[in-house]
């Protein structure tokens, strides 16, 4: 298999990112997050990359990008270099898909979330957390019929260590099975697309919300398989509502407030654990960074799975 050239420095480092999908403006569970992956690179002396996630183009909303880049500005995250945007790599992403096709190690599937979510107890819902049972594996689907490609996952248990979460282990096959790397409508999915972003931008250190920390395995799978490095992840709690669902555009998380950033950072340092003194409760922006990043501890989220906003 041809391997696209490794950008990682040879003294390895600490180079991290942000990835957010342009679906609408940052709301608080977002900006959360990019705090404490800017925190993590900046203790370290490291990058903190950008990256808009826009290949999911029916999500996507006008005006979106110029909302993120202006509330990251307004609280100082800034980042290194320009920003990437995950449509400048589609030729690499059909690249790769047809050297996993030439190794044998996807195949096309035709089946539908409807017939899949009639299989699992007729709840659509429930397909999600459901193990795909191969029934396309090994039927010869002609390319000219709509299709998702899905990725042979062979039987194996997979370890890896979470600076949070400790010493992880999944059996691929029986908790995740073949997963789809590009969708029936064309679309690469978010499980092959981030693993090459992340090679792509010599990404070692992925700090996100808990809430991907299951699609972790399946990534340092396709990473394994790639000869790609797999970088150093850490998982932080995701924010919730007081009816304990996460913030998000589905559950209609309002746009962060803009006009009182310095309260704002200072309630996320709260609740990062992170016990800003209250002397800083009217510093500057720059004053409650610089203070962040002297003191990054973030070994205290480990005890969290959510944190109420």
């Amino acid at each position: 298999m041809v391997i696209l050239p490794l950008h990682h420095s040879a003294n390895h480092a600490y180079v991290g990112r942000f990835a957010p999908s342009p679906t609408g403006p940052l709301h608080l569970g977002s900006l959360f997050t990019a705090l404490a992956s800017f925190l993590d690179a900046r203790s370290h002396k490291g990058k903190w990359l950008l990256r808009i996630d826009d290949l999911d183009t029916p999500r996507n909303k006008e005006g979106s990008v110029d909302a993120i880049l202006k509330t990251l500005e307004v609280f100082g995250l800034h980042w290194d270099g320009s920003v990437c945007y995950q449509n400048q790599h589609l030729d690499k992403y059909e690249d790769l898909l047809h050297q996993l096709e030439q190794n044998q190690l996807t195949y096309r599937c035709t089946c539908s979330r409807k017939s899949l979510a009639e299989m699992f107890s007729g709840d659509r819902l429930n397909s999600k957390h459901s193990v795909y049972p191969g029934n396309c594996r090994n039927k010869a689907i002609p390319a000219r019929i709509p299709h998702a490609i899905r990725l042979k996952v062979d039987p194996c248990t997979l370890t890896f260590n979470d600076e949070l979460q400790g010493l992880i282990s999944h059996d691929l096959a029986q908790q995740h099975g073949d997963f789809i790397l590009k969708r029936k409508d064309g679309i690469i999915a978010y499980q092959f697309a981030v693993v090459v972003d992340d090679y792509l931008q010599g990404i070692n250190h992925v700090v996100r919300g808990r809430d991907l920390f299951e699609e972790t395995p399946k990534q340092i799978y396709l990473q394994q398989l790639l000869g790609f490095p797999t970088p150093t992840y850490m998982h932080v709690p995701v924010i919730v509502d007081q009816q304990g669902y996460k913030l998000s555009k589905q559950t209609l998380a309002t746009a962060v407030d803009t006009q009182l950033p310095n309260k704002i950072l200072f309630d996320l340092l709260v609740l990062l654990k992170q016990n800003p003194p209250d002397e800083l409760g009217g510093a500057s922006i720059n004053e409650l960074l610089d203070w962040a990043i002297g003191n990054w501890q973030p070994d205290d989220l480990a005890l969290c799975c959510t944190i109420n906003a």
